[in-house]
């Protein structure tokens, strides 16, 4: 967990260069919120909390979660989602290793569902803008949940990249057209496309460790690359080229920190593979045709439902056994 933690402190630095260090302080109050409530359900349970704590995985589970919000997010939101996270996500089934759920993905499904508005509000990030968010207007709008200075939410957000796309097209715009604004970069959008770099550097990292294997986050963007390579060839001017998905949103953290969760991931190799590839089929399918413009989250709750069924049908059969 502790190398977890390390290999995103890239991707950290890297979003809090280009959209603020409001970052740094939903990771402070998403981690309190996990660890608070963990130690909480444990002195309930009458369980040990210096272990349970000491493992860091409520910890991952904050940053993780932090990453996914709004950089100005209310601290409220945050608060319930770190709570749900671990309180009903892991320890309503009993702890560490036995959550069949990634409890980040959890908690940021339930208030991206519960606090619509508010998880729209993404910052500008800092090439098409005059001033980032200073340390203490950042966090005067965390806690208050008023904008920064005098200007209101709508003179200082804008849609996301893949938001913007998909409410373009449905506007009957091309690709080509919608790549055309100044928020996008080479491949997805400016900002969000050097932290997907910095999210992969520190993933290789980890393969490179042995703390995550390669099956997972490769599949999964093999597949989402595909998918998306496939209509994009079809219909170049509907459709979104397989970098803007690979590089864009959530799907570098997905593939390499979420996805590879080893609690709710499948645990065999052709499991992993599948579990992987339905991930990257589904986020694919819920960017293109549902109502959110990403669809890492719910692809990941989704899989971790088939997990069970998964490793049962792709166990490795057993020396000696003829059936």
């Amino acid at each position: 967990m502790l190398r977890v933690l390390l290999a995103l402190c890239p991707a950290t630095l890297a979003h809090i260069w280009f959209f603020g260090p409001g970052l740094a302080f939903n990771m402070a109050i998403a981690v309190t919120a996990c660890v608070g409530g963990e130690a909480l359900i444990l002195r309930l349970r009458q369980r040990p909390v210096g272990p349970a704590l000491g493992d860091l995985s409520a910890v991952v589970t904050g940053v993780l979660l932090a990453f996914c919000l709004p950089p100005l997010t209310p601290w409220w939101i945050t608060v319930c989602g770190g709570v749900f996270a671990i309180v009903f996500a892991k320890q309503l089934y009993g702890g560490l290793g036995f959550n069949p759920f990634n409890p980040a993905m959890a908690g940021y499904a339930v208030v991206l569902i519960s606090f619509p508005v508010e998880m729209t509000r993404w910052l500008a990030p800092r090439e098409l803008t005059e001033t980032v968010p200073g340390v203490f207007s950042s966090l005067k709008s965390v806690l208050t949940g008023k904008p920064p200075g005098a200007a209101s939410w709508d003179g200082m957000t804008m849609a996301t990249p893949l938001d913007f796309a998909k409410t373009e097209i449905a506007r009957l715009q091309t690709m080509p057209e919608i790549r055309a604004d100044a928020m996008f970069g080479d491949f997805a959008g400016l900002g969000w496309e050097w932290i997907a770099n910095w999210v992969a550097i520190g993933g290789i990292w980890l393969i490179y460790k042995g703390v995550i294997r390669w099956h997972i986050p490769v599949t999964m963007l093999a597949t989402l690359g595909l998918c998306a390579f496939i209509f994009w060839v079809a219909d170049p001017g509907k459709f979104g080229s397989p970098g803007f998905h690979v590089f864009g949103g959530a799907a570098m953290l997905g593939a390499f920190f979420i996805a590879t969760d080893p609690v709710s991931a499948a645990t065999t190799t052709r499991g992993r593979v599948i579990y992987a590839a339905g991930i990257g089929l589904l986020t694919y399918v819920i960017r293109t045709w549902g109502g959110y413009p990403d669809g890492v989250a719910f692809a990941v709750l989704l899989m971790n439902l088939c997990v069970p069924l998964i490793d049962r049908y792709t166990r490795p059969r057993i020396y000696g056994d003829g059936n």
